[in-house]
Parts: C-alpha cells; structure tokens; sequence
C-alpha cells in the first residue's frame, strides 16, 4: 500500500532490531524515539545532498518534522514536512503538502488579497495627499486665530464692564434718580452690544472654521473609511481562510481552525496557524490511513536573530500555534506521559544552610518548583510553610527556576522580607551561579548585554529582543574546561526569566547551551546550572552576609 502514497519513506537501513513505541510522543515533552532520530538523521542527509532546490538556510533557517508511521500492510517508513515555506514554496518533492494550499494561483485568498491590497494601496496613496497635512495646519491656524481674536474681545468685554462699574458707582453718589436711570439704559445697551459683537465674532469664525473642518474631513474622512473597509476584508477573508484549514484525527472527526480556536483564551488563531510541521504531518498520516508511531521535530540552518534555535537540534511543538490543533489531532491516540505533571521533587530534600531569627538561607536541589505551579504544587514554599506555621512573612523573597539548584533566601518574618526585598530592587544583593555549557569557550571572562522578553507564541521561551526587550547583563569568567564543555562563573547583574539560560544558548552571547537546558538546549541528567554564592546585608542587623554552596556537578 505504502508504494501507492507518494511521501511516505521507507528507512533505508534495517530497523527489525527497533522496538516501536507502544504510545506515541507526547510533543510537548520528549526525548525522541530511536525510530525518530533514524528518520530525522536520513532527512538530514537528504537535506545535505538533495539538488531539486536551493534554500539559504546559513540565513533562513527552517524547523522540519518526521512522522514515523506504519501503513495497513504494517510496513514502517516516515514523513517529512518543514514548518512554513521552504525554496519559496510550500510544496517540495517527499514532503507532505499543507493543510491548505493559501497560495494556490486559482484560489479565493490569492484573488480576495489582491483586492485587499488595492485597497490598501488606495488609502496609503489618498493618506500621502499633501492637502491633508496643509488643511490640517490651516484648520490648526483658524483655530488659533479665533482664539486670539475671542480672548482680544473678551478682554474689550472685561474692560467695559469695569468701566461701566465705575461710572455707575460715580453717578450714585452724585447724579439724581432720573439721571441714573438714564444712565444705567446707556450702560445696559453698552453691555447688550459686547455680547452681541461676541455672537457675531463667534458665528463669523465659526463659520470659516466649518468651511475648513468640511475640506479636512472631506479627504481624511475617505482615508478613513477605506482603513475600515481595509480592516473589514482582512478580518473576513482571515475567517473565511481559517474555516479552509480542517483538521483530522484518529476518528475521522474534522475541525477548522475558527472552531479548536473558538474557546482558547485568544479565539482569534495566530499568524501561521497550521503551517507547523506537525499537523502537516498528521494530517497527511490520517488522510491516508497510516498510523501515527513517533513524531521529531529538528532545527535545520541558523538560527532566528531573536530565538534559540541549533542546528539539528530537537524542539517540541510550539504552544501558542500547534498545542490547540494537535490536542484535537492527537484525541484517540494513546500518548506517552506528560513529563511535565510528575513531581521530581518527591525523595528531594531542602538543606537549610543558615538559620536565625529573621532568616533562612537554602539549597534547593534540581527540578524542585520555587512555588506552587499549574499542575504541581509540591515546592519550596509549600514544604517550608509546613516546617515554619508561625512565620509571618511572605517566606519567598525570589526565586530560582525549577530545574536550578543552589542558594535562596528565605525571609520568616515581613520585616525581613521587607529589607531583603528592598535589597534586591536596589541590586545591593551580589550573586554568583556555576554553570556547564555544551562546548568550549574560547575567551576567559565578558559581559553579555541582550535585552530580554517572554515568546508570546511560545511561554514559558524567552526571546532576545532590541525593541520591546527588558535590559539584561551578566558577566562571566571561565572556571575551567572540561571533556568538551566549559564551566563557568556567571555573575546576573539584572534578574530576568532564563537570563543566564538565554545569554549562554543564544548566537549573540556565548553560542552554547548550558548542559541539560531542554528548552535552550539538549536534555541531560539535569540542568548544570547553580546558585553558587550570595552576598547581601542582614535585614536586622545590617551586618554583612556571605553564603557559597558548591554545586552537585
């Protein structure tokens, strides 16, 4: 059967000695199959020798996926699919196609963008009219002209008034009843004849401001209305776009993208919604009737400028985008376990390093939470609310990553609290980690300085980012090197999430992930990173403290 389905890949060497999964991958999670790595590893070389096209991937590099997948024969192969475009296409020779084709010549979203774009293209071209900005200013000009020409009035209003006032209180002392009442009848009519030149003077600029307000708004106003036209196309053709991208799974059942998205906390789907190589492939694999075995996706080309991305490194599926679609895909299947709902912190014990009256300084072993999490509550918080009931603090004064060992400070009281915290907002607080990074560094000490913000697409990743990015610096010196890695001493001078992670894994800092660093990097016994040292001031007496815990690497 296999032969007659054109993307599916026999392994071209024997796999008889390779158990096939009795679940498939969990693809949030995973370590990949062997059967994965065999199909990822002959993609590769593929990839290195193939002369159909060409693809710059030393600029523009491209996550791809493998499926392996059995067929109703029970013959074993694979599928390929890369995430997007490749080659400028989104069909290659062996590759799975897309879920749907946005760019077909004949299609309706081709026909209906170009429509779009005319739009767009009028109202930029009606938006760059000079007269918009030169009736602007002379709107801007009447405007002010009136005011001067208002306040000048009122002023010559003010001043009779005064004046009136005065020859009123001059005549009472002197003038006799008849006079008075003459006089107060000028006066009146006076009064009478300010506000009627103030009517006048505000209908005349009125009426030149009108006459100007209709030119400006005449131009801006159909700039503005082909915006909401603009803006009305794009949100239907985007409806009318994710209702084309239909679903599979396991059962048969079909859902489109305006549906799995409709109760997300976003319903609206992000940009490249079902262009990721994993549903790509599962949607291949049930219209065809293969059943899913494992799923890998790898990195092939260099990196993004903002994410941490290595070469032929495996990535799980991305949250924001693939998570949605694929818990609908993957219903029916039996999958691995989630290794992010155990607790690796059960057996795990908090090693109090310091202890007194106000204070706590501790070891927190690896992949042991800071605080409660989502779906683990077991923590350093949790475990020391039960050993300290009468602290009256807050306990948690920062905090290390689940899976970084070493030093925390712990407050027992909120006055303690209150200075330690003080003392961290300040950055008076000097602290030191150990880490192992995959590789050798070839300078002895530097600075790091990339900005840093969270991938909204992709929680709980951190992006490099100029524009929108929190400043962050750390200092580091080598410590020494060993069997093929470097261990270093890193010294965070700004405290943002995955800093040193980030600053280690990233292309513009040190180019190597630290060991273990499934998100950054590869997975490994652990993390090999470590709160070694803090130097702070004691929140009671002031006195100056200083704590090292060797790391357990």
């Amino acid at each position: 059967m296999s032969a007659n389905i054109p993307c599916f890949t026999p392994f071209e060497q024997a796999i008889d000695d390779v158990e096939l999964p009795l679940r498939f991958t969990f693809p949030f999670f995973y370590q990949p199959h062997p059967l994965s790595v065999l199909a990822a590893t002959q993609l590769q070389q593929h990839l290195t020798t193939q002369q159909q096209w060409v693809h710059d991937f030393d600029t523009d590099g491209k996550m791809f996926g493998v499926l392996v997948v059995q067929d109703s024969d029970g013959q074993v192969g694979f599928l390929s699919a890369f995430s997007g475009n490749v080659a400028d296409s989104n069909h290659l020779p062996g590759f799975v196609p897309p879920v749907f084709d946005v760019f077909h010549r004949e299609g309706f979203f081709v026909t209906e963008l170009a429509q779009i774009t005319k739009v767009s293209e009028r109202s930029n071209q009606l938006a760059a009219n000079p007269q918009i900005a030169e009736l602007a200013q002379q709107l801007t000009d009447i405007k002010g002209e009136y005011q001067h020409a208002l306040a000048a009035h009122q002023q010559v209003m003010a001043d009779g008034r005064k004046q009136r006032k005065a020859l009123r209180r001059e005549a009472s002392n002197s003038a006799s009843a008849e006079q008075l009442s003459t006089l107060n009848q000028q006066l009146a009519k006076q009064s009478i004849g300010d506000k009627h030149q103030l009517r006048d003077l505000k209908a005349y600029w009125q009426q030149l401001i009108d006459a100007s307000q209709q030119q400006y708004s005449t131009l801006v106003d159909e700039v503005a209305s082909l915006k909401a036209q603009r803006k009305a196309m794009s949100s239907a053709l985007q409806h009318k776009l994710f209702a084309q991208y239909k679903f599979l799974n396991v059962a048969g059942e079909a859902r489109d993208l305006n549906d799995i998205f409709a109760f997300e906390a976003l319903p609206i789907p992000p940009a490249g919604a079902g262009e990721c190589a994993a549903p790509k492939l599962l949607q291949y694999a049930f219209s065809h009737h293969l059943t899913p075995l494992a799923m890998a996706e790898f990195w092939w080309g260099r990196a993004p400028t903002s994410e941490i991305r290595q070469h032929k490194n495996f990535y799980p599926s991305c949250s924001s985008k693939c998570k949605p679609i694929l818990g609908h895909m993957l219903e029916g299947l039996t999958l691995d376990e989630n290794p992010l709902l155990d607790n690796p912190a059960i057996g795990k014990e908090l090693t109090i390093v310091h202890q007194d009256e106000a204070m706590l300084v501790i070891n927190k072993p690896h992949d042991f939470l800071s605080v409660p999490g989502k779906n683990i509550k077991d923590s350093v918080l949790t475990r020391l609310r039960e050993q300290f009931p009468d602290a009256d603090g807050p306990l948690i004064v920062h905090r290390l990553d689940m899976a970084t060992s070493g030093i925390m400070l712990i407050a027992l009281t909120q006055r303690a609290n209150k200075s330690l915290t003080k003392q961290f907002r300040c950055r008076s607080i000097e602290k030191s980690y150990v880490a192992l990074v995959a590789g050798e560094v070839t300078k002895d000490q530097g600075d790091i300085n990339l900005p840093l913000r969270g991938d909204l697409t992709d929680r709980p990743r951190q992006l490099v980012c100029d524009e929108h990015g929190k400043a962050a610096q750390t200092s580091w010196q080598v410590i020494s090197r060993e069997q093929g890695g470097t261990r270093l001493l890193l010294r965070p001078k700004t405290g943002r999430t995955h800093q040193l992670r980030v600053h280690c894994a990233h292309q513009q800092g040190l180019g190597l992930a630290i060991v273990g660093d499934t998100l950054y990097g590869k997975q490994a016994d652990r993390l090999h990173l470590h709160a070694f040292s803090i130097t702070f001031e004691h929140p009671y007496t002031k006195a100056p403290m200083h704590f090292e815990v060797e790391p357990g690497f």
